[in-house]
């Protein structure tokens, strides 16, 4: 059986507690349905176009958009193909997790038919089939050398090696790990075995997100892990190179590899955070006056400040957003007792907001 090696490192305390934190405040925000659903519509946009463009895809994210919705536009059939694909990746996934939590274990078939998903009409080199482990060696070269940069395990050994990290995965022991750390040593591993022909990288990150979704971590579905390895292309393959060359597939040590993916995920999740607790102050304002009422960045730090303490002064209104002066603020204060947000207490600059 497959055991994965690795050190929980300080950064990767410290991310899990970062995704923990953000976990939770996204969880319990509350958010108008209408933004809800626009978080989730933007997620599986930003997922299956940035998830493509990783691949080398050409298509921008307005053209991506285009074909989710279903609309014709001009460009190459196989990064329209893909496109498609891995939203029916996503829309599998969704249908898969529930049957996950109720006790399915994961397995091989899941992973063939995520990966025959995949590839659904686009041609694959050689004997390839999509959703077929494959029956050659492939190697991956530097395009400008021709230095070879990456050679997975022999064929003939794929198969025994997908159903030992299988075995592990399933076991009591890899189950006690927490859900981010799983997702990251899947992502490694599937992607380092490298098991089909075509679509391995789409493969391994779509089966990372279906164990986070599937072991509590789905975040409302409301982040793209592969908007942020696109964007950081990199260090995302830097890390995983560096993982590959600690030696053998069974010994190889992943703990740079699994610092990079919880960074990945905290930073995501810490950016949403921010997002949602700015849309989910606009829900609770509504609430208290009845109406939602515009607010600009720096009102928005007024108003948060103001929700998690009750009131306010000048003076830690000042601490708060340093760089603007004493009348910019007060006008800001004086606009939250206007609008019936708050009341004010005492006539001069010492005076308090109180949150009504």
């Amino acid at each position: 059986m497959y055991q994965p090696k690795f050190t929980i490192t300080n950064d990767i305390l410290a991310n899990i507690g970062l995704i923990e934190a953000a976990r939770e405040v996204i969880k319990n925000a509350p958010l108008i349905p209408i933004y809800e659903a626009r978080f989730v519509k933007e997620a599986i946009l930003r997922t299956v176009h940035h998830g493509t463009h990783l691949e080398g895809s050409d298509l921008t994210l307005a053209e991506t958009k285009r074909i989710i919705e279903g609309e014709s536009i001009i460009a190459g059939k196989r990064d329209v193909q893909e496109v498609i694909n891995y939203r029916n990746v996503l829309s599998y996934i969704d249908g898969l997790e529930k049957e996950v939590k109720e006790g399915l274990y994961y397995n091989p078939k899941i992973l063939k038919k995520i990966n025959e998903i995949v590839c659904e009409r686009i041609p694959l080199e050689g004997e390839g089939q999509p959703g077929e482990f494959r029956t050659t060696q492939v190697i991956l070269k530097d395009e400008r050398t021709g230095e070879i940069v990456f050679r997975p395990p022999p064929a003939v050994e794929v198969p025994f090696l997908v159903e030992d990290f299988f075995d592990w995965l399933n076991s009591p022991e890899g189950k006690k790990l927490h859900p981010v750390l799983r997702a990251g040593i899947a992502h490694y591993f599937l992607v380092a075995v490298h098991p089909f022909v075509e679509g391995n990288g789409r493969t391994a990150r779509a089966f990372a997100t279906l164990i986070l979704f599937a072991e509590g971590y789905d975040i409302r579905r409301f982040f793209s892990l592969e908007e942020y390895f696109d964007k950081d292309a990199q260090r995302y393959y830097q890390a995983l190179t560096l993982a590959d060359q600690s030696g053998p597939l069974e010994e190889r040590d992943l703990t740079s590899w699994l610092e990079y993916f919880t960074q990945a995920m905290a930073v995501e999740l810490s950016r949403i955070k921010e997002q949602v607790k700015r849309l989910s102050l606009d829900v609770r304002v509504k609430k208290r006056v009845g109406a939602q009422i515009p607010l600009n960045p720096r009102q928005i730090k007024l108003m948060e400040y103001l929700e998690e303490n009750g009131s306010i002064t000048t003076a830690e209104a000042r601490k708060i957003v340093p760089e603007y002066s004493d009348d910019t603020i007060v006008r800001d204060l004086n606009y939250f007792v206007a609008q019936g947000v708050a009341r004010k207490q005492g006539r001069t600059k010492a005076a308090r907001y109180v949150l009504k």
